[in-house]
């Protein structure tokens, strides 16, 4: 049977034996998304992406949904990438992914016009000290706090993202030599805006905002994602939060369908980029599932389906 899309998950939420608060919501969510599109007429399936069996010339797209080991797996996830892109099409677009995976889009962000947070990159393989670093970004990029956040350019769910204080750079100098050694990263100056105030995840299909949710913190932490005990609750952003994400997804090298537009207030109290989520973030349908109609819906408007 030719598939029209093949929803795309981990391995890990394809038939699981136990089911936490955590798979349940990734269960319902993927499915509300499957049922859209069947609504829409399309014939959607749900597989892992590294399902052995799976032949993926067999299906005209592929949704990133809940592929949540990538970066556990990097190098065998880019190798399928690359093999998979040759046999179907991706939503979002291959051009897309490659250029939103890897956090080095945020220079093409900033050059666009959008506030983000000060950052400096730190190449794969440099020989430089976490001090080094430190004194470069502040005479070469103006970092004024005293307060640190390093993390790797190609992560999520916070791996390897580390609070560093002024008086603990020493603390970090080995995880640091370690980490560049291996891959690339980034040292940004530290948001204290998001622990007071939480960070807005704002959801865009197709250029046109949807719904909102408003991450917070546990207490004590600066983490706002819930594997670390954060909460999500729902937002009603403000007209300028709105027109703010909107520009976001408009400086990226091609319209995504699909987007989560992570915004703050920063340091000088403007609002900035956090992230730009394109390639396969969570996107709390369950907290709004008109909003998995809408994504099926762009899907069908701005794809190319052979319907009988």
């Amino acid at each position: 049977m030719k598939l029209d899309i093949v929803v795309l998950t981990d391995r890990r939420y394809v038939a699981p034996e136990k089911k936490t608060p955590y798979i349940e919501n990734v269960l319902q969510e993927d499915q509300l998304v499957l049922d859209a599109l069947e609504n829409q007429g399309l014939k959607a399936v749900r597989k892992a992406w590294d399902d052995p069996d799976f032949d993926w010339s067999t299906t005209k797209y592929a949704l990133f949904r809940t592929t949540w080991d990538y970066f556990d797996r990097y190098a065998e996830f880019s190798k399928w990438l690359q093999k998979t892109s040759e046999q179907t099409q991706f939503i979002n677009s291959k051009k897309l992914i490659y250029w939103n995976i890897d956090k080095h889009y945020l220079q093409d962000i900033s050059k666009a016009g959008i506030t983000i947070p000060k950052t400096t990159f730190i190449e794969k393989g440099t020989v430089i000290t976490l001090n080094q670093t430190i004194e470069r970004a502040k005479s070469e990029y103006g970092f004024t706090s005293d307060t640190y956040t390093l993390k790797p350019c190609v992560s999520g769910a916070a791996r390897h993202t580390y609070k560093i204080e002024e008086n603990a750079i020493a603390d970090y100098e080995n995880i640091f030599q370690q980490l560049v050694k291996e891959e690339a990263m980034m040292l940004q100056e530290f948001q204290h805006n998001i622990v007071s105030e939480g960070e807005i995840s704002m959801m865009v299909f197709n250029g046109e905002f949807t719904h909102a949710v408003l991450k917070i913190a546990k207490s004590g932490d600066f983490r706002v994602q819930d594997d670390f005990g954060g909460t999500v609750h729902p937002y009603s952003p403000s007209a300028e939060q709105i027109v703010f994400a909107k520009n976001v997804v408009h400086a990226t090298p091609e319209l995504p369908v699909y987007a989560r537009v992570d915004i703050f207030k920063d340091n000088n109290g403007n609002w900035a980029l956090a992230e730009l989520e394109i390639f396969e973030p969570e996107l709390w349908f369950r907290l709004n599932p008109e909003a998995s109609v809408t994504l099926a819906k762009a899907i069908k408007e701005t794809r190319t389906f052979n319907q009988s």
